[in-house]
């Protein structure tokens, strides 16, 4: 004889399965492909750039300094850049070089990016990252109102806040952070955190004075 279900267990098995999808649903909707993230960038740093000349450096900063936050993993890019002397570094000191490289990878926008003169950023498409099992390389393109388009490709990988970008490559070769790697390492060995920290500072400054 085929057992009669108990209709007040299943009842309460589907409340509970429809309780647990809602904030599986809101997690999936949260979540923002690799396109989206540097499609939200330039959207901001675009609108910067066409406010950049009234906005002004303190400006420009201000409006960037969210984006860059919520579309790059700057902790993990400072880790990458300082390469493997990062280990040998005191927590309290890693935490301070973290806001200096991302108050100067912020001033770095703000200045290099100005003002506009008909310029526009395209996003070409998103790949996997070759050789990496969870990265994802989005293609675009800086395309100026006359002559040469630059290409810029972003390398976006997951960790502790979701996905974002870890590097930044020019003509789609030139790593931005291996460039980094090669200047950090060296003051860092002859000056330590606080000689780079200081370093860093004084290329803010200058940056807001351009």
């Amino acid at each position: 004889m085929r057992a009669t279900p108990n209709v007040s267990l299943l009842a309460r098995l589907c409340v509970a399965v429809a309780l647990l999808a809602v904030p599986l649903q809101s997690a999936a909707a949260e979540t923002r492909s690799a396109t989206a993230i540097v499609t939200g960038f330039y959207d901001t740093l675009l609108a910067t750039m066409k406010n950049g000349p009234a906005l002004k450096f303190s400006g420009r900063v201000e409006a960037l300094t969210p984006a860059l936050d919520s579309a790059f993993d700057l902790a993990s890019m400072t880790r990458i850049a300082a390469g493997a002397q990062w280990l040998g570094i005191k927590p309290e000191d890693q935490l301070q070089l973290i806001d200096s490289f991302s108050r100067f990878s912020v001033a770095s926008y703000a200045a290099n990016f100005d003002s506009w003169s008909g310029e526009r950023f395209e996003v070409v498409k998103e790949t996997p990252a070759p050789g990496s099992g969870n990265g994802i390389i989005v293609e675009t393109r800086l395309i100026p109102k006359t002559g040469d388009s630059v290409q810029l490709n972003y390398l976006l990988r997951p960790g502790s806040g979701g996905l974002r970008v870890i590097d930044v490559f020019v003509n789609g070769t030139i790593s931005e952070l291996a460039a980094r790697r090669s200047e950090f390492g060296s003051v860092l060995a002859r000056d330590g955190a606080k000689g780079l920290r200081e370093m860093l500072d004084s290329r803010v400054k200058d940056l807001a004075s351009k």
